[in-house]
């Protein structure tokens, strides 16, 4: 069965509150729709979301990449070969990851919904129910306790606080957070690249003296800093995790051969898509680094295809992937979101539609 034709389209989301982390305030996304159709009529659909500040990548740039640069790459091409068809996508051009990211997720789409099972069969599933943390976006210390509160009343026991754009503040901000939810409540950190090592570890250590009990801190310097992250991680007793400093498996590589952080989160949008962050999964596991996996600020469409690969690896045991809980309205269903758990069903593909019916 051969890739007939390959669309794109683009769609602004407005979000529920504005995202606010150390490295953008977002109010709406724009989602950058593929849909990929094969000679029998089978549509596979993917997308991304542009995230300037961290991969580089526009709204224009990925949809122009898609169409005149990987899309000419596809046509022709039998979609049961699924290792040859990322190899073509990543070859296509340098960089450029979000564009392959929504690509390779439409392919594997369309291969599952030609035979008929669902991603995470497809990639050696084990699980159908994920359990997922929630953000709380930068702000006021008053305004984050109170989006705290409400998150734990909606059901979740992880939250993750953004911090980083002003590192004097940070301390107390979630020292506040700590004594509104209480002792049961997992706080994961993440700072968006937005301290130098000296704040870093200050604040870390200061969080330790306070016994505030953080599982982790996420990417607290800038991405290039392997050799930060690791003084980091020598100078503190918290879990660091790198973030923005791993794209590929070769970013993967280096951080594990440095021993530089003790977690890694996968991004599809960082790595090009499902095959590499397989490739990251592996190697972290080979290493007995336990990875995260995560997402931009994006709709449910690439958001599902995170969901299965993490359903499907056995290292990758944390889950951040609450961004289609943001957006205020969705135009597809079937995944499910209930309290803090991620629920897949038995539906083939990524296991979503969208609202109304889709046609070229």
């Amino acid at each position: 069965m051969y890739i007939n034709k390959l669309k794109v389209s683009i769609e602004k989301l407005p979000l529920v509150k504005p995202f606010k982390t150390a490295l953008r305030t977002a109010q709406d996304i724009d989602n950058i729709f593929v849909m990929l159709e094969l000679e029998n009529g089978v549509i596979g659909m993917g997308a991304a979301a542009p995230t300037v500040a961290i991969t580089g990548d526009s709204t224009e740039g990925i949809a122009g990449v898609i169409e005149h640069v990987i899309a000419p790459q596809l046509i022709g091409q039998k979609i049961t070969q699924l290792n040859l068809l990322s190899q073509l996508i990543q070859q296509s051009c340098v960089g450029n990851t979000s564009a392959k990211a929504a690509v390779e997720i439409a392919v594997y789409d369309a291969a599952c919904r030609y035979w008929k099972i669902p991603l995470f069969e497809l990639l050696g599933g084990q699980t159908n129910q994920l359990r997922n943390d929630m953000t709380v976006s930068i702000g006021d210390k008053e305004e984050m306790v109170s989006d705290a509160l409400k998150i734990i009343e909606d059901g979740f026991s992880i939250l993750k606080i953004k911090a980083g754009k002003d590192w004097e503040k940070d301390v107390e901000r979630i020292s506040a957070i700590r004594e509104a939810v209480g002792d049961k409540i997992v706080l994961r950190i993440d700072a968006n690249q937005g301290w130098s090592v000296s704040q870093a570890i200050q604040i870390i250590r200061e969080l330790e003296d306070r016994k505030l009990n953080i599982e982790l801190v996420e990417q607290p310097v800038k991405a290039y800093n392997i050799a930060g992250l690791k003084e980091i991680k020598r100078s503190v007793r918290t879990p660091i995790m790198a973030d923005e400093s791993l794209f590929s498996p070769i970013d993967a590589m280096k951080l594990l051969s440095e021993q530089a952080v003790d977690y890694l989160n996968i991004k599809l949008m960082k790595t090009g898509g499902i095959r590499r962050a397989l490739q990251i999964a592996d190697m972290a596991e080979a290493a007995e680094v336990e990875c995260m996996i995560g997402s931009m600020m994006e709709s449910i469409v690439s958001v599902s295809a995170a969901i299965h690969l993490a359903a499907a690896h056995p290292n990758i045991t944390k889950i951040d992937l609450d961004a289609p809980l943001w957006i205020k309205q969705e135009n597809f269903e079937g995944i499910s979101y209930e309290e803090d758990l991620i629920k897949l069903g038995n539906e083939a593909g990524l296991g979503i539609k969208r609202k109304e019916n889709l046609s070229f």
